[in-house]
């Protein structure tokens, strides 16, 4: 049967607000036409459209805000329709019109989701118009709860990545200053898949890693915490090097979530004496260090990322520090944001020079081994400005200082 469109307007157009959608699924004419009566009778504000089965609801429920329910129809046993409702349009509010003798079956209806349930007889205009405007309400009501609560999970979720994510640098070393930095792209609330760290171990050796996961979001987020947690672990059993990249290659594998998901990694390894490092890349930008002498990058031979290629092999250079030193290692985001409004990109050579810029400027005194808290924010200040505003790619920026006592 073809649906029927009842329009209860009342007052002339434009003196109201547009009429609430109200689906009927009755199949009796008779209790069909009592419904519209009493919907008339008080100028219910409804424009109302009537269909016989579930199977025509089917193809009339788009732009409903309320359901009138019968639950004896032909193609439904007792609560199915409703069931249906529920599941596939959950922000439809349902109200359940059943016979006195299905009155216990309108309580479990609104026990599993109708908002409401009228016995066939026992209703009046009034009482009709006003279950349908509070059934309508409470469902809007319930889906504010919900997506609140959604966004309160969303905050849990993200400040428990942001507690693996960013960890507190574990350094005994007083005269080691640590200082790191972290922003997710494009005004991104979730934090991406960057990651970074700071170990000493029991010999005295100081590791420092940073690493980017490809990829933004709480997939890429969670693998940035399984690695960084992995890589401090093998740090604090004193398996660091080669060991502790083979292990971390293994996790990652088993971990993501996509075999074409790769991780770039830079590891940092700083001796006893504070003179010397042993550094790897795996697939990601060189460090720079910063002493008396200018800024340069750190090279050493390179190999494919994490998860890709080879999970035993990995290569490093040797480096010599120097007496007194910083050095800034940094995930692409820092380095990969437009220089004006063309095509161009910082890179390391551009970084190099803004470093410079930023020593020559007198960033607040800074020199080789003190604490860059302001080298750091000056730099990915001026980062942002060349971008024209906020990073598209995530960063997180770790600087390792070190300056003996008596250094001038």
């Amino acid at each position: 049967m073809v649906a029927r469109d009842l329009a209860f307007t009342g007052a002339p157009h434009g003196e109201r607000p547009e009429p609430t959608r109200v689906l009927l699924i009755e199949d009796d004419d008779g209790d069909a036409l009592l419904v519209e009566e009493l919907l008339l009778e008080v100028e219910a504000n409804v424009d109302m459209r009537r269909v016989r089965s579930l199977a025509e609801a089917k193809a009339a429920l788009a732009g409903t805000a309320c359901v009138l329910l019968d639950l004896g129809l032909p193609d439904t046993h007792e609560l199915d329709g409703l069931r249906w409702l529920q599941e596939n349009v959950p922000a439809v509010a349902v109200v359940v019109l059943t016979g006195m003798a299905d009155e216990y079956l309108g309580a479990e209806a609104v026990r599993i989701g109708a908002q409401d349930y009228l016995v066939k007889g026992q209703v009046d205009g009034q009482l009709l118009n006003r279950v349908i405007r509070y059934a309508i309400e409470r469902v809007r009501a319930d889906e504010i709860q919900r997506q609140l609560r959604e966004a309160q999970i969303y905050a849990e979720e993200n400040a428990r990545l942001e507690r693996g994510l960013l960890p507190s640098p574990l350094v005994a070393d007083p005269a080691l200053r640590v200082t790191a930095r972290y922003s997710p792209g494009g005004q991104r609330m979730l934090l991406g898949g960057d990651f970074y760290d700071v170990v000493e171990s029991a010999d005295n050796w100081v590791h420092a890693v940073v690493g980017d996961v490809c990829g933004h979001g709480p997939d890429e987020a969670a693998l940035g915490v399984s690695m960084r947690v992995a890589w401090r672990t093998m740090m604090l059993a004193a398996h660091a090097g080669s060991e502790a990249l083979t292990t971390i290659d293994q996790v990652f594998a088993h971990e993501r979530y996509r075999p074409s998901l790769f991780t770039t990694l830079c590891m940092l390894s700083v001796d006893p004496s504070r003179k010397a490092a042993r550094l790897y890349l795996a697939g990601h930008p060189p460090p720079l260090l910063i002493t008396r002498a200018g800024v340069r990058p750190l090279d050493t031979p390179r190999r494919t990322p994490i998860g890709v290629g080879d999970g035993t092999v990995w290569p490093s250079g040797e480096i010599a520090l120097g007496e007194a030193w910083s050095v800034v290692m940094y995930t692409d985001g820092l380095i990969e944001g437009r220089v004006g409004r063309g095509d161009e990109r910082l890179d390391v050579k551009g970084l190099v020079v803004l470093v410079e810029s930023v020593l020559a400027a007198g960033a607040s005194g800074v020199g080789p081994g003190e604490r860059n808290d302001r080298l750091l924010d000056e730099v990915i200040g001026r980062v942002r400005e060349l971008n024209g505003g906020d990073l598209d790619d995530d960063l997180a920026v770790v600087s390792l200082g070190w300056q003996p006592k008596g250094a001038g």
